[in-house]
């Protein structure tokens, strides 16, 4: 595996690392994992870089059983929400989508949950932790808006003011004091418990969404991981799905990831200057052969037959788990 070393604070790759890169990926169609270190310079912060002070999550099952750690989270959810609804895409999140344009690659698997591939011009996305922009029933499956949400959490809760300085945290939560007077929401159609559309610590991944992550990389010839240490069992199985697949795999992440032995190639640098960079690479050297030839997996039948390897792929994992459990 070749690895690029970080000297001080990781910038960019170095030409001769995105060099192999761009040999490596070159005519390929290309599966993408990203994860929060992509969103940071979109102004949202991951769990785990450098100075970051370790927190433990709120599990689902703490915020099902419990009123109060219910409503502590609500109350911090909708303020860290508006941060959410406020960032735009990066360069890195625009660098993809027009890797996309161009047929290279071919879906963006995104542990965020807040939403900025899609805006970015992305369309093949699969949110397997879900996303920030919903909120569903866990009695009636009801799903709502997050920004009608807000109205009415804004409206029933007209003395919460914001704090000057919060710290927001990846699953749009931000750590408050005071939340004895928040109101939490109700479900409007059958009076059950509202949770944000997103997969808490101690929670499965839904089964079809880890089947469509497992078809991207299926019917991919590589798999390009951008700002995740791998530290969830989803993304660690994903790689390994393309690993038995004999897809090469690249890393970009600043830091070690739970994968770095399955890597290709692993570049320790910023994700936004790398993709941005691997981008115009890619770009020069064309795109990869069209559907239909030998391999191809992306339109008419091949994409079926793509869809029930990647079936398969979960199948043999070899455990009922195979929609990923989000650990701790």
């Amino acid at each position: 595996m070749a690895t690029s070393e970080p000297t001080g604070t990781p910038t960019a790759a170095d030409a001769a690392d995105l060099e192999r890169v761009v040999d490596l990926l070159a005519g390929k169609r290309i599966a993408v994992l990203s994860g929060a270190g992509l969103s940071t310079d979109s102004g949202i912060p991951d769990y785990r870089g450098a100075g970051r002070v370790v927190r433990k999550p709120m599990t689902f099952q703490e915020f099902r059983a419990d009123p109060a750690k219910r409503q502590r989270y609500w109350a911090g959810s909708h303020l860290g929400w508006r941060t959410f609804a406020a960032a735009r895409p990066n360069d890195g999140h625009r660098a993809l989508a027009t890797l996309e344009d161009a047929g290279l690659v071919t879906g963006v698997i995104t542990q965020n949950v807040d939403g900025l591939h899609l805006r970015a011009g992305s369309r093949r996305v699969v949110e397997i932790h879900g996303s920030m922009d919903r909120a569903v029933c866990l009695t009636c499956g009801q799903v709502f808006s997050r920004a009608d949400l807000a109205t009415v959490l804004d409206r029933d809760n007209a003395w919460l003011d914001e704090p000057g300085s919060v710290q927001l945290q990846p699953d749009g939560d931000v750590e408050i004091t005071d939340v004895s007077r928040f109101l939490v929401p109700d479900c409007t159609v059958c009076g059950g418990v509202l949770k944000p559309d997103v997969v808490f610590f101690g929670e499965f991944v839904p089964a079809e969404k880890f089947r469509e992550a497992v078809s991207i990389v299926a019917e991919a010839d590589a798999l390009l991981v951008v700002g995740s240490s791998l530290t969830v069992n989803s993304g660690v199985r994903l790689v390994d799905h393309a690993a038995r697949r004999k897809h090469p795999v690249v890393i970009v992440n600043r830091g070690s990831t739970r994968s770095d032995r399955r890597a290709a190639v692993k570049i320790d640098a910023g994700t936004t200057e790398t993709l941005e960079a691997l981008a115009a690479g890619l770009l020069a050297r064309g795109v990869p052969a069209a559907a239909g030839t030998e391999g191809a997996a992306v339109t008419g039948g091949a994409t079926g037959a793509g869809r029930a390897d990647g079936a398969a792929d979960a199948a043999a994992s070899g455990t009922t788990d195979a929609s990923g459990m989000i650990d701790a």
